[in-house]
């Protein structure tokens, strides 16, 4: 079979050998997070490790910061790349060991440089870095396209200490190119597999992301989402993942769908991870106008808001849209609402929470706001871009050997016959979009109950990957936060058989922080993460 990876042979097999024998030694006996100790080979020395624990590693001189790259790097090859082959890892940043060592020197020197020091993460392939490794979007179209310089998301993680050792896979195009399409699957990567059992998706466009934080191939990883591309592939996944409000985190160098929706986010084991990767991540960015709002409204440090007791006296909506399609789901749903109100929740039922089609306001608004993103992206790119607009994409695509075998093309070609933004086509469902997802959406139901919060099941259980029928969504919650571009958040709920499920908190725009104190609170009294078995199928 073809390999497409890209820069992945960085060590010899001896050295890599050797390498896991003795970084098993050095921190075998040291306690980390999580229930399962043991990875499937059980060589692996970081399994479930979180941020505090692997700084506290660094600062002690446990091991270093070469060391827990080269052992994420060794994990890549053996079980992403071959072993269980989950296709999560696009490429991995040739650059990562040379990294290290410069963040080694900077600890012995007393000169760490953020929150994030030591760090390593993940990117999702739609998001630019300028470096040796290429921002693909998962299309062979974009295989050699080197963006000019990196994203903002890409330069925060930098300042704050983080490695980027590579990126992830996708579902091609952020999963907005055709009908039928398979989660995960992309042109440069092929099918991303579900880590707890390897014939089921992993759901959403931040797919290989997801997968990455999960089956311990690195630390953190960063994700994108217009309507559940971060919580889907998170709760499928049986990771924590924050879509904050757009507006929060900057999209400059980010391979855009929707202007109005977009937004990068954290993906991580646990809460504190995802939070602390939040408050590196934030602040305005002039070359992204949504961010602009954020000014005075974001938070450096969202660990402040980390309360156990955050569930006492939180008045929390129960959306029950998403009930119905699933009684397995449905069952531990009201194991959670049961547990909120242990905690001193009090929970408000809420049959709906907008009357309007907010769905196909939505539709329309992001091929509209596709088509100009898109073409905008490719002139960021410079001369030398590969593909220099959305036309040529559609008739590369034609062109491709791989590309259109599983699914088509047709919202690239709906975009394509779209009049630009000051078409007042565009305008009048953008001005309805907003206005029944907001004031007569989330903030109607809000202030009509006095609400902290809105709680919902993520989704269903993964379903078997089929790239001949795509996808098989069974249910889920995301559309009121995401048409709205107001933050959610999603937590490890339990386990249906062997698959994950999550639990999604949403609400106001700028709300991450009582968000952040209600997951957190949940998260630490419940703990359903467990780390993946990799089964074969179930």
């Amino acid at each position: 079979m073809e390999r497409k990876w890209v820069n992945t042979k960085i060590y010899n097999l001896p050295m890599r050998l050797m390498l896991a024998t003795i970084l098993f030694f050095q921190v075998a006996c040291q306690p980390v997070p999580g229930e399962n100790q043991e990875s499937a080979d059980g060589k692996f020395p970081f399994l479930e490790m979180d941020i505090t624990t692997m700084q506290k590693g660094y600062k002690e001189g446990t091991f270093t910061v070469k060391d827990v790259v080269e052992a994420y790097l060794l994990r890549i090859d053996e079980i992403d790349h071959h072993g269980h082959n989950l296709h999560a890892v696009i490429q991995v940043n040739p650059d990562a060991i040379a990294l290290a060592e410069k963040m080694d020197a900077q600890i012995r020197d007393g000169k760490a440089t953020g929150s994030l020091h030591g760090i390593p993460v993940i990117l999702k392939d739609n998001i630019d870095t300028h470096d040796k490794m290429p921002t693909t979007a998962g299309s062979r179209a974009l295989q050699n396209s080197f963006p000019l310089q990196d994203s903002d998301v890409a330069e925060k993680l930098r300042t704050a200490g983080a490695i980027i050792i590579g990126k992830a896979n996708l579902s091609e195009w952020a999963n907005f190119r055709g009908e039928l399409s398979t989660s995960g699957w992309s042109g440069v990567g092929g099918q991303t597999k579900n880590p707890y059992v390897l014939d089921r998706n992993p759901c959403g466009s931040s797919s290989g992301s997801a997968v990455a934080v999960s089956a311990n191939l690195t630390v953190l990883a960063i994700g994108t989402e217009t309507n559940g591309s971060i919580v889907c592939p998170s709760h499928a996944n049986g990771v924590v993942g924050i879509k904050p409000t757009v507006g929060l985190v900057s999209r400059s160098g980010v391979i855009p769908i929707s202007f109005t929706q977009d937004t990068p986010g954290p993906m991580a084991r646990t809460v504190r991870d995802a939070a602390i990767c939040l408050g590196a991540l934030v602040g305005v960015d002039e070359a992204d106008a949504k961010t602009l709002a954020s000014k005075g409204k974001y938070h450096e440090d969202y660990t402040q808001f980390l309360k156990e007791d955050g569930l006492k006296g939180k008045r929390i909506g129960f959306y029950k849209a998403a009930l119905g399609a699933n009684y397995k789901v449905d069952s531990l749903m009201y194991e959670t609402i049961d547990y909120l109100k242990t905690k001193g929740a009090r929970i408000i039922e809420l049959d709906q929470i907008s009357k309007s089609n907010i769905g196909n306001y939505s539709f329309e608004v992001m091929l509209f706001e596709y088509k100009d993103g898109l073409n905008k992206y490719f002139q960021s790119l410079g001369s030398k871009a590969p593909i220099k607009s959305l036309g040529e994409l559609i008739v590369f695509n034609l062109s491709d050997s791989v590309e259109l075998q599983h699914f088509n093309q047709r919202y690239l070609e709906m975009a394509q016959e779209k009049e630009d933004l000051g078409s007042e086509a565009y305008k009048e469902v953008l001005a309805k979009m907003m206005k029944g997802s907001r004031e007569e959406g989330i903030d109607k139901v809000m202030d009509m109950h006095d609400l902290d919060a809105i709680v919902s099941p993520t989704g269903g259980p993964a379903w078997k990957t089929d790239l001949t029928n795509g996808d098989s969504f069974q249910l889920g919650s995301s559309s009121p936060a995401a048409h709205a571009g107001y933050p959610n958040i999603t937590v490890p709920m339990g386990f249906v058989d062997a698959l994950p499920v999550g639990v999604s908190f949403f609400g106001r725009a700028w709300s991450e922080p009582i968000l952040l104190e209600i997951a957190y609170a949940y998260e630490i009294g419940t703990r359903h993460r467990k780390a993946p078995e990799f089964l074969p199928t179930n």
